[in-house]
């Protein structure tokens, strides 16, 4: 390793008392963006990437002005070649065992992008190993995994900022935060998180492998199972099947849209109930759900085809009687009702009575900045987000999508799939997180990994 790489690896290792010190305002004007931050010190940031699909050479792509690729890992030898003439221009070093990667000195942060199963154990591996960590959402597969990984996180104080990036869509969300920060829709009574539903399929067949994927590898800490596909009719597409982008449909990887779209609309929820004033977590789930297939104590009786829940209407209860709706059946985005009136959010618009009323009532200059940690700004979405935690690596900074907030919400999105999976309301105890008076649901609280890929601790 070269003195100036040096140099870098201990200015971003640097302690969090001394990133404290730091002088510099962390809110930028429009005028100014981590872009130019980091362009100005010159100091990029070296990356390592394990799971190298399609959400990683976006997130790659966001962020290219302000790191280099060194190394990916992926048990799909194929993607691995492909995403490195994507991401690196072919210079990075390729590996199927991650844990290669993680023993290098190096690389400063890694991106996880792996499936939904496979995200708990290289965060930790990797929060051990020194590295800081931007992982797609949701963050893991279970509850008890997210106790494990805030425990670690506190430990070893490292950066990991999860890949919930309309946390950092400034114009939506975050104006939608400040808003309601602002007390412009007064004391929320309900919000409600309108995520879509998800599909089904017919039976899928079993089939040969293909060339260059280690199968075994790619279900990792899951059961064993035959992989499945059942090519498109058309020819067109991908078809169906238990692997690649189709593994959000399967309980056995992923919750499905609770926690797909969950992850993304819930965390806005949750977001607008804390910035209200809401301290407490929530206390009860209630609603139904339908599943493609029949369940029997949890778990599906058919094995050849999607199992998760396809359509379904929760209510989430709150102290003082606030509520959180999750559905599938209305128009995507959040909806926030308070005293004052209420707004609309989602990707494309934020509308309501509020909102038009900022034209003669505006917010103050400093709204934004404050419910956004009064952190810098970029120009769009997943850029911003991976701005946010560039920056927070290099001060040792909390980012926008901290592991912890982001636990407080998605544990409510996989109550919501134990709720499905078992067809009864459950009551929940958010200061020990744990299911009141269900030893059978409390089950559903972790999953045993299969030998050989348990967590390396």
């Amino acid at each position: 390793m070269n003195q100036a790489h040096r140099n870098r690896r201990d200015f971003l290792k640097s302690s969090a008392a001394a990133g404290a010190a730091i002088s510099t305002p962390y809110f930028f004007s429009k005028s100014k963006t981590l872009a130019d931050e980091i362009k100005s010190k010159n100091d990029r940031i070296t990356m390592g990437v394990i799971g190298a699909g399609g959400m990683a050479n976006g997130n790659i792509r966001s962020a290219r002005d302000w790191i280099d690729v060194v190394a990916i890992s992926d048990v799909d030898s194929g993607r691995a070649a492909s995403s490195n003439q994507n991401m690196s221009g072919g210079k990075a070093d390729l590996y199927e065992d991650y844990r290669e990667l993680l023993q290098r000195d190096d690389i400063d942060a890694v991106h996880v992008a792996t499936p939904d199963h496979w995200h708990t154990k290289p965060v930790i591996e990797a929060m051990l190993a020194g590295k800081d960590i931007y992982c797609e959402k949701p963050l893991t597969l279970t509850i008890d995994e997210g106790k494990l990984i805030r425990k670690v996180q506190k430990e070893t104080g490292r950066v990991v900022q999860v890949g919930t990036q309309q946390r950092s869509t400034f114009n939506l969300f975050v104006k939608a935060m400040a808003m309601v920060a602002e007390g412009r829709v007064g004391k929320i009574q309900r919000v409600q998180a309108a995520i879509g539903g998800a599909p089904t399929s017919p039976p899928i067949p079993t089939a040969s492998t293909p060339v260059g994927l280690n199968w075994d590898r790619w279900l990792g800490p899951a059961p064993k199972v035959p992989y499945r596909h059942l090519p498109p009719k058309n020819g067109r597409g991908r078809g169906n099947s238990n692997c690649h982008y189709e593994f959000r449909w399967w309980y056995e990887y992923s919750g499905g849209k609770l926690t797909d779209w969950g992850a993304h609309h819930v965390d806005i929820c949750n977001w607008a109930l804390k910035l209200n004033g809401q301290t407490a977590g929530p206390t009860a789930i209630s609603g139904t759900a339908e599943h493609p297939v029949t369940y029997k104590n949890g778990f599906p009786t058919e094995t050849d085809r999607y199992n998760t829940a396809n359509k379904f209407l929760f209510t989430v209860s709150y102290p003082g009687g606030t509520e959180m709706v999750i559905r599938n059946d209305t128009d995507n985005g959040i909806l926030i009702e308070g005293d004052r009136g209420r707004i609309f959010v989602n990707r494309g618009k934020l509308i309501g009575k509020p909102v038009e009323d900022l034209a003669d009532n505006p917010l103050p200059e400093d709204a934004i900045s404050k419910v956004y940690k009064g952190l810098p700004m970029e120009r769009n979405e997943r850029s911003a987000h991976w701005a946010n935690f560039l920056h927070c690596v290099r001060e040792r900074k909390e980012p926008i999508s901290d592991v912890h907030t982001h636990m407080q919400m998605l544990n409510v999105c996989h109550l919501a799939g134990i709720s499905a999976r078992l067809g009864r309301s459950l009551k929940w105890n958010d200061s020990t997180e744990q299911i009141v008076d269900d030893a059978e649901a409390n089950g559903f609280l972790a999953r045993p990994y299969r030998s050989g890929y348990e967590i390396e601790m």
